[in-house]
């Protein structure tokens, strides 16, 4: 286990100071090499320093994670739906009824190569690193949540970063409750693909 300091900065690098850069105008591609180099470095930690193992884990209670994320996704879907229709009821489910196999698509593409990423890097990794560096769980929930809200500056929408906010303390909980990568990120593509079929989908940086 590397020492307090180094995982201080690796933790102000990776989850304070590549988000902010990536508000700022430069090259694409260099922000693209940036994230690959990220992404690179964090699987590596995780298998070669925190020894994971990239299985399923066993015992899942699969009943109560559905219960619990269905309630959950039915109050995000009536409070969304809500919204939309209020805000900007001409997109309210303007994909799904416009383009189908669009909208099909996307929702494969972002739940199997956006969340899962995003799930192993700041669940997986986050917590293996730097949760035994807080003595207040409370703290801790908060802290990631306000990382992976970070993680989104780069949309420039204050409405997302309230939403992956609360989304991040979801997640965040989920994965304390259950350390399992695959039961949260079900759980963020769950949520995810609600808010891009509900109309929300330019918003959060959905092609569209």
């Amino acid at each position: 286990m590397q020492s307090i300091r180094y995982r201080l900065i690796e933790f102000f690098i990776i989850f304070v100071l590549v988000p902010i850069s990536f508000a700022l105008e430069f090259n694409i591609w260099i922000k693209v090499a940036i994230g690959c180099l990220g992404f690179v470095y964090v699987v590596y930690v995780l298998l070669e320093v925190e020894n994971n193992k990239f299985k399923i884990r066993q015992h899942i209670n699969w009943k109560q994670f559905w219960m619990r994320t269905s309630i959950k996704l039915l109050c995000i879907a009536v409070l969304t739906a809500l919204y939309v229709q209020i805000v900007d009821i001409e997109n309210l489910f303007i994909v799904v009824k416009n383009k189908p196999l669009f909208w099909a698509l996307m929702l494969f593409i972002y739940a199997f190569f956006s969340v899962y990423p995003q799930e192993l890097i700041y669940r997986t990794f986050f917590f293996q690193r730097y949760e035994s560096l807080f003595r207040n769980d409370a703290l801790f929930i908060l802290v990631n949540a306000a990382m992976f809200s970070l993680a989104h500056i780069f949309l420039k929408n204050i409405l997302v970063m309230v939403l992956t906010f609360i989304g991040g303390i979801l997640f965040a909980l989920t994965f304390k409750k259950t350390k399992s990568t695959l039961l949260v990120s079900i759980e963020h593509a769950i949520y995810g693909c609600w808010l891009f079929t509900v109309g929300m989908g330019t918003m959060l940086g959905f092609p569209s």
